[in-house]
């Protein structure tokens, strides 16, 4: 007798469940660029969706409580001049996402949290670099204002937000950059190539510290590091066959595991949940999402189930732990584009019976605050992301995270070189000063359409400039009195002078009597006389004709 042993795992009965379409986001024009990129990103407050847009690029931005048809009409972010290939939410700020387009530029904006109300056009800074079209917005797990961009000319760059300067600039690949991922503390860097190759970087110093053969197929590679330090793979085998893998840094020509999973063309995008290390695989084009499990027991990357749809997807993202209802033992939670401009909703769930908080589906999760500085990352210091339990900063009602502040603010201190357009209201200098500071926010409670059409942010000014304000205020009251004295005083003159003259009329026209009646008798007779006689002459050569 032989005993089959099932392996012991709580997320062994996974199940996916579409919400309905009332719950969902309809009327949604997304992008029909051929860019592989998920075209999806969302944070526990947005929804953000790269959409077509004539005229230049633009992606659409709806809070989650925004639901079902969303009119034609609805405000767009949308400063580029090409269209947008790839867009991603800070982590550490929730109303920050940054934006890279074909016009190679690349933008930083920042939403009100009521949403926009009008268009927004003006970016809170300009990241210009790049030649080539930009297709990947990367940000750094750890590091608050640290973002990684790569472009079609195979350059890849790590900017510090906080000051638009590059941090790194990565110029050792030969050709286009298909994908990047941080490891957990934002330490090393992995790429994927369109020369097959897989590498490793240490992203302080630009350094390649291994390279190997990634997938033998010729179509686009993806390749993410797990928690513990594993790095997992998806590509294509030389007979165009789509597979998988998981390799360990310090050996990655002898992958762990390879394994191919069917025929279809589509590039599938790797979507990796740290907290439960389930890895859901999510392919252009395919009506299905396989999970799997990552455990350290053969075969290490365990099949648990697929989710199946009837439409074919064009774009998915994967809302953060932040964002799930624990209420229900909701593991994970997509929004999935379908070609018919709907944006389905996705809820990963463990079946529990328990209404209570479960502990082993809820680890500590990545907190929404930065564990260091732009500045302390570039000298060396590494470290983990900040965590926290959702047990403790959970709503029971709306069975949500809870921030821990109302909104945050961006600050941005440009430099010269920056090629930015200067901004109105006082709030930058002339266009040879050394450096400007802005500083850009929002408040919750005041979400007014200047804010959400990027109108110009407020200046940051020392007691020595309020003090220079204040005088000329002074001056300028002192000038508009004096002013107003002077029109006064004219303007009493000027009402003397008609008194007088009014009072002569009535003196000669009284003074005057039956005379100056009989004078203007006689000059009203002699203007008619004029008259007739000069209709008689206009008329006398009618009558000779």
């Amino acid at each position: 007798m032989s005993f089959r042993v099932v392996r012991s795992s709580k997320f062994r009965h996974v199940y996916g469940q579409a919400l309905k379409r009332e719950q969902c986001y309809d009327n949604i024009r997304v992008s029909k660029s051929s860019w592989d990129s998920t075209f999806c990103a969302v944070n526990p407050k947005f929804l953000a969706i790269i959409v077509e847009s004539a005229g230049g690029g633009a992606f659409i931005v709806l809070p989650h409580n925004k639901v079902g048809r969303i009119a034609a009409d609805h405000p767009l972010v949308g400063g580029h001049k090409g269209p947008v290939l790839d867009i991603a939410w800070c982590p550490h700020n929730d109303n920050v996402i940054a934006s890279g387009s074909e016009d190679c530029v690349v933008k930083v904006w920042q939403i009100p949290d009521g949403g926009l109300s009008r268009t927004l056009t003006e970016p809170v800074v300009d990241l210009v670099f790049h030649q080539r079209r930009v297709g990947l917005v990367l940000w750094h797990p750890s590091a608050l204002n640290v973002l990684l961009t790569a472009g079609s000319d195979n350059q890849v760059v790590i900017w510090n937000v906080g000051t638009g300067e590059i941090l790194v600039h990565i110029d050792s690949h030969p050709d286009i950059v298909y994908s990047a991922c941080f490891n957990w503390d934002g330490s090393k860097l992995v790429t994927t190539c369109k020369d097959k190759k897989i590498r490793i970087y240490d992203p302080r110093t630009a350094e390649l510290e291994s390279e190997a053969m990634c997938h033998e197929g010729s179509k686009a590679t993806r390749a993410i590091f797990l928690r513990h330090g594993l790095i997992f793979t998806t590509g294509f085998n030389r007979s165009s066959e789509r597979q998988y893998s998981l390799r360990a840094p310090d050996a990655l020509n002898e992958p762990i595991v390879m394994v191919e999973l069917d025929t279809s063309n589509g590039v599938m995008f790797p979507l990796y949940d740290a907290d439960t290390n389930m890895i859901y695989l999510c392919g252009k084009g395919d009506s299905v999402i396989r999970y799997f499990e990552v455990t350290p027991e053969p075969p290490f990357v365990h099949y648990i189930n697929t989710f199946q749809t009837t439409e074919p997807q064009r774009g998915i993202g994967l809302m953060p732990k932040r964002g799930c209802d624990v209420t229900t033992c909701e593991v994970a939670k997509f929004y999935r584009m379908n070609n018919n401009g709907l944006c389905q909703v996705i809820s990963m769930t463990v079946p529990r019976k328990s209404d209570l908080f479960q502990e082993d589906l809820y680890p500590d999760t990545l907190a929404e605050d930065a564990a260091t500085t732009a500045e302390e990352w570039i000298d060396g210091k590494d470290a983990d992301p900040l965590t926290f339990s959702l047990k403790d900063r959970v709503s029971i009602v709306q069975g949500g995270y809870v921030s821990s502040s109302a909104s945050k603010s961006l600050s941005v201190s440009k430099k010269a070189n920056i090629l930015n357009k200067p901004r109105g209201g006082g709030g930058g200098g002339s266009s040879g000063a050394g450096s400007s500071s802005l500083s850009i926010g929002y408040n919750a409670a005041a979400n007014n359409n200047d804010a959400s059409e990027g109108g110009p942010p407020a200046a940051v000014l020392s007691e020595q400039d309020l003090r220079s304000i204040q005088d000329e205020i002074r001056k300028l009251k002192a000038i508009i009195v004096k002013q107003e004295n002077r029109i006064r005083a004219l303007e009493a003159k000027a009402n003397a002078g008609n008194g007088d003259e009014t009072d002569a009329r009535n003196k000669n026209g009284s003074g005057s009597g039956p005379a100056a009646s009989a004078s203007a008798s006689d000059s009203k007779a002699s203007e008619s006389a004029k008259d007739h006689a000069s209709t008689s002459t206009a008329a006398t050569p009618q009558n000779e004709d």
